[in-house]
């Protein structure tokens, strides 16, 4: 919150993206393409993360993730 990369009403989103990168989840899944799966606001909280010592973190929509086998 203190780097500003989304408002106040956005504090949920960014304990989603907190909590996955204190945790080092490996892909944080979403479908809220405004204030979390943003290219310019990954790169923003993966800026974070590295300023406080943490990795960067993978951030997708669920249909990235998905896999379909042929029939």
């Amino acid at each position: 919150m203190e780097a500003n990369i989304v408002g106040k009403t956005s504090l949920t989103d960014c304990r989603h993206i907190a909590t996955a990168s204190v945790n080092e989840i490996d892909i944080l899944t979403s479908w809220n393409f405004k204030h979390i799966v943003n290219l310019d606001k990954i790169h923003l909280y993966n800026g974070v993360n590295l300023q406080n010592g943490y990795r960067t973190i993978e951030i997708r929509t669920p249909r990235e993730l998905l896999t379909y086998e042929d029939s």
